[in-house]
């Protein structure tokens, strides 16, 4: 009774979970359908695997989850990152299934410029104090590159000026990477663009550049932060190709400017940097090889002038050969003497040597010793050579088999054996084609040959020479004609010349004059 007297006391709707739950989604989407919403990001991890970004918005006092959809993150302008202050567009509503309230973010900005510089400047403090922008690691560009890669929009007007300015001042081959320059993926595109460009291969299909120009017209700083991004800037840090970074407009910086190897105040001056004027080195080089030829033909007067003003100063062939000639006439003068004086000398000694029979004795028994001992010594050296001679060819003997030569002549024997039954093949194929091209050219010569005409009942009208006659002009009277049949030949006299035109008849009269027609027989 008592329970019943207390459920009478009351007039409290009941509502189950799901029903308060829905009244409350309703009513939170009602007042708060969109809201504009200003905190500092926390707990960003990036995008889920499926796409969705899930993370809070927070102040000094509370903090408010956020959710950024799919669609709506590759729509985003830059990408969120943890600790940065966004104004965060969308609208409220509620998660059932934990009873709580979240922010359905549809547009996500900073927080004015200030926090961009913030996190901006964060970036240089900690890439700076890296090195990654001392002049010390940039490299220089090349003078002359054979290929220059482009990393930029492939729409735009930027890649258009860069082509126009490269093509007027020293055309070369250029290789686009096209990338969007704006947007949440801007960073990581031209990111894989530097990449790639440093991972082709210098002998590969396609050309290495020698230099990249990262490139973009001007715009704020939302616009051209895609280029502040950190993995970007480490990127063209860490290129082996040498960058130059043309980036919006002069009074613009990004974080790739400050380390590429070159920082170009706008695009058309990246390719003005890039390559130098054709016609100024054609002009220097004509220049160079004037001053080079004016320069050999003075070398060549100087050293002419050189040779004169020496051979000036050298003596004539007359006192050259004066003393070479005293020097003959006075040895052919002491010739003679000499010769009395060797002759004497000679025959002085002669007659002091005593010629006996011991002494020819003793010299014929010291030659004969003589002799003997290089006798011997050749023996002993021909021996020598004869058994070292024979030790070298009964080694080789060793080494020596017919197996070898036997082998090879078996597979001389089979490759002649295939030969001769290919050679057979190649003959019987060689005779029949040639025997169908024989064929064929009977049946083409029977086609075209007048035999054929004649056998359909037409003739051959020849003279006596045996020429033949193509016009009934060519026909006097009592010619005599021979006429060619497909069984046979027969002789004709024609008996009036050719006929002559019919005159104009007036359709009136309904007559027709015969002509003077001829007869064959």
């Amino acid at each position: 009774m008592s329970e019943t007297a207390s459920e009478s006391r009351t007039n409290a709707a009941e509502y189950t979970v799901s029903e308060i739950s829905g009244a409350l989604k309703r009513t939170v989407e009602d007042v708060f359908g969109n809201v504009r919403v200003r905190g500092e990001i926390s707990g960003y991890r990036g995008p889920h695997s499926s796409g969705h970004a899930y993370f809070a918005l927070k102040d000094d006092r509370a903090r408010l989850d956020a959710v950024v959809w799919k669609g709506t993150m590759s729509r985003l302008k830059f990408r969120p990152e943890e600790g940065m202050e966004v104004i965060a567009t969308g609208k409220l509503t509620t998660y059932p299934g934990k009873s709580n309230y979240q922010i359905v973010i549809d547009n996500l900005e900073p927080a004015g410029a200030g926090a961009l510089m913030a996190l901006l400047e964060e970036r240089k403090r900690r890439m700076q104090a890296e090195g990654l922008f001392d002049a010390g690691r940039k490299r220089l560009l090349p003078y002359m590159p054979r290929v220059i890669g482009v990393v930029t929009s492939p729409t735009g007007a930027v890649i258009r000026d860069i082509i126009h300015r490269i093509k007027d001042r020293f055309p070369l081959h250029v290789l686009v990477w096209p990338v969007r320059v704006q947007g949440e993926t801007a960073g990581a595109e031209v990111t894989a663009a530097v990449n790639g460009f440093n991972a082709l291969a210098w002998d590969g299909m396609i050309a290495r550049p020698d230099l990249l120009i990262v490139a973009r017209g001007g715009g704020s700083l939302e616009d051209l932060w895609g280029f502040n991004d950190e993995a970007l800037a480490r990127a063209v840090a860490a290129s082996h190709i040498p960058v130059i970074s043309a980036v919006g407009h002069e009074t613009d910086w990004t974080l790739i400017d400050l380390v590429a190897d070159v920082r170009a105040p706008t695009p058309t001056g990246a390719a003005e940097i890039a390559v130098p004027v054709r016609a100024d080195l054609e002009a220097t080089l004509a220049s160079l090889g004037a001053r080079l030829k004016a320069a050999v033909s003075r070398n060549f007067e100087r050293k002419r002038q050189a040779v004169r003003a020496a051979a000036r100063a050298l003596p004539s062939p007359d006192q050259l050969l004066a003393l070479p000639r005293r020097r003959l006439d006075e040895a052919t003068n002491r010739l003679g003497r000499a010769l009395s004086v060797s002759v004497d000398r000679k025959r002085a000694r002669l007659a002091a040597q005593r010629l006996t029979p011991a002494t020819l004795s003793r010299r014929i028994n010291e030659t004969r010793t003589l002799t003997g001992r290089d006798l011997a010594r050749a023996q002993a050296a021909f021996f020598a050579i004869v058994r070292e001679r024979r030790a070298r060819f009964s080694r080789t003997a060793t080494r020596l088999s017919p197996a070898p030569i036997e082998r090879r002549q078996k597979l001389q024997g089979d490759a002649l054996t295939a030969l001769s039954r290919r050679q057979d093949r190649v003959i019987s194929v060689r005779l029949e084609r040639l025997r169908g091209q024989l064929t064929q050219a009977e049946r083409l010569l029977t086609t075209l040959s007048h035999k054929a005409v004649l056998a359909r009942g037409f003739a051959l009208v020849k003279d006596a020479d045996g020429t033949v006659i193509k016009h009934a002009a060519d026909v006097a009277s009592g010619m005599a004609l021979s006429l060619e049949f497909a069984d046979g030949t027969a002789d004709a006299v024609a008996t009036s010349g050719p006929a002559r035109p019919k005159p104009a008849v007036k359709p009136a009269a309904k007559t027709k004059e015969p002509g003077n027609q001829g007869s064959l027989f």
